[in-house]
């Protein structure tokens, strides 16, 4: 079974002061990829490679099987859904509005049952259907925007720090939720996060960027082997969080 997700000998650089990305790696189809690394490693240059935001300067990008071609981005698109940190709703719009707004982009007929459906899945009341986002704390406005994303029945999931600027315990529910979406749905997912308790929870692959090379890749277990300063400090620090009071 061909990878959904393949770079080969894929280089980037934003300018020529800043630090090239190379990377010549595949992602596996139904899984989680959690990537973390230091601020600048790359972690959100690769994601918008995968999404065609970006264009390597040589390399091919893969997805589903074939070249992204750069002239059909809103096909490629049409199955992947993206989410960054913080709300990517529109403040104008109802909640309904927002999640379904896929299909009043594609012209097509709106489906109650799928947003009802996810939005209990998400553990949003259907009473929200007809608030706006202003009227949703922040853990409920980024449920919503969950919930817009799967709304369209994406292959490839892109998260980009997305569950980064919400509470420890609001953080921790969702993170359970996308661990049940995900042993349903079984998507291709790569996740972005800074917390190395959160990508061991919800990785079952573990992808660690240092540079824009890969500093290490594999299970937690294969990647906890590596003799990689950078590697072994994430690992203590995961270990360090885990002890501290409140979160045994």
């Amino acid at each position: 079974m061909s990878s959904p997700i393949v770079f080969e000998r894929v280089t980037f650089r934003h300018g020529a002061q800043s630090p090239s990305v190379d990377l010549d790696l595949s992602l596996p189809e139904g899984k989680v990829t959690t990537i973390v690394g230091p601020s600048g490693s790359g972690k959100s240059t690769m994601l918008q490679l995968i999404n065609g935001l970006l264009r390597p300067n040589s390399g091919t990008v893969s997805v589903f099987g074939k070249p992204i071609d750069y002239q059909a981005l809103q096909t490629l698109r049409r199955r992947i859904g993206y989410l960054v940190q913080g709300t990517s709703l529109f403040p104008h719009l109802t909640i309904e509005q927002n999640i379904a707004l896929t299909a009043r982009i594609r012209g097509e007929v709106t489906e109650s049952k799928r947003i009802d459906e996810l939005m209990s899945r998400m553990g949003l009341p259907l009473s929200y259907r007809q608030r706006h986002p202003r009227q949703l704390s922040g853990g409920e406005q980024q449920r919503a925007a969950i919930c817009m994303v799967l709304y369209g029945s994406p292959s490839i999931l892109l998260m980009d720090e997305s569950l980064g600027s919400l509470d420890a315990i609001t953080r921790i529910e969702i993170q359970q939720q996308l661990l049940t979406l995900q042993a349903e749905a079984h998507y291709t997912t790569v996740l972005i996060t800074h917390d190395m308790t959160e990508a061991l929870r919800l990785g079952d692959q573990l992808l660690v960027l240092s540079h824009g090379n890969v500093e290490a890749m594999g299970t937690a277990v294969e990647v906890q082997q590596s003799s990689s300063e950078l590697v072994q400090k994430l690992f203590r620090y995961s270990a360090y969080q885990h002890l501290k009071p409140g979160n045994a």
